[in-house]
């Protein structure tokens, strides 16, 4: 028996049907939001290409051609591989690091200070649309520059595909969790001081110190047990594992800390997001 007063099934039925229609199509249209946006952000760094993808393979070869060939002849090997092949993954992780952190921070913040961000967070975008946007368009634009410089050491000589999944895998989350922390930097960050603060005084020595251009094995003690505590030296080695097969440190260690970083500031990226800090204020 119905309840006085309700619907009949067959309107009942229809009004489920023309909701869950409703539905899909709001669906559809936050999908199609989310890469909207992604696309304009491809957009952006690829209309300036000159300056945001081949202004930093240029720069980058320049230090394969200075540090690969003036200091191979001295060094001749490295663990037993040619100086010029073990320095490629360093350059690549170099290139890589700097331009997803740079993408996704200078994007978002410059969105900030024009006011823009909140036309976009007032759209029917979830916050893990809006976030994967944006970060994987730098993302994009970060494997795009590491991959030109791979390639082209290669055709200069080098040899590197020792494991080109392992290679790829440290890639993209490497790039992910520089383009995670882009995204909290540009929120949090309150001028453009503060957007190249970490590059300069962290990133970059970091990234330096991380075994770009030598294996920790050529440090005296105790720096190279200090070394050990620099994050950017395992992503370093589990890219120059894929790519020539040696490694100062486990393979397995880099993937976790790598999948770590990657939970903890999307996390945080996210959660400031949700709360509108620094953005709506």
């Amino acid at each position: 028996m119905r309840p006085a007063g309700a619907p009949p099934e067959s309107a009942e039925a229809a009004a489920r049907q023309k909701i869950a229609e409703l539905t899909a199509r709001a669906d559809e249209g936050r999908l199609l939001g989310a890469w909207t946006l992604f696309h304009k952000e491809i957009l952006r760094f690829w209309r300036i290409a000159g300056q945001t993808v081949v202004s930093p393979v240029i720069t980058t070869m320049l230090y394969f051609l200075v540090f690969g060939y003036s200091l191979g002849d001295r060094l001749q090997t490295i663990q037993g591989v040619p100086y010029v092949d073990f320095l490629v993954p360093g350059l690549v992780m170099l290139a890589l690091i700097a331009n997803a952190y740079i993408n996704s921070a200078f994007s978002l913040f410059i969105s900030k200070i024009h006011g823009t961000i909140v036309d976009l967070l007032v759209t029917p975008l979830s916050y893990l649309q809006f976030l994967t946007a944006f970060v994987a368009a730098a993302v994009v634009r970060a494997m795009l520059i590491g991959g030109i410089i791979w390639v082209v050491a290669m055709l200069m000589g080098a040899s590197a595909w020792h494991n080109v999944p392992i290679a790829l895998l440290f890639m993209v989350l490497t790039a992910l969790a520089f383009a995670f922390i882009g995204v909290v930097i540009a929120i949090l960050g309150e001028d453009f001081d503060h957007i190249n603060l970490l590059p300069n005084f962290l990133i970059t020595p970091l990234t330096f110190l991380g075994g770009v251009f030598y294996s920790i094995e050529m440090l005296p003690e105790p720096w190279d047990t200090v070394s050990l505590f620099n994050p950017v030296l395992y992503m370093v080695n589990g890219v120059r594992y894929g790519m020539v097969g040696v490694t100062d440190v486990p393979v397995w260690q880099g993937v976790v800390l790598l999948v770590g970083m990657n939970v903890v500031f999307g996390g945080v990226a996210l959660w400031l997001l949700w709360t509108g800090r620094k953005l709506r204020e």
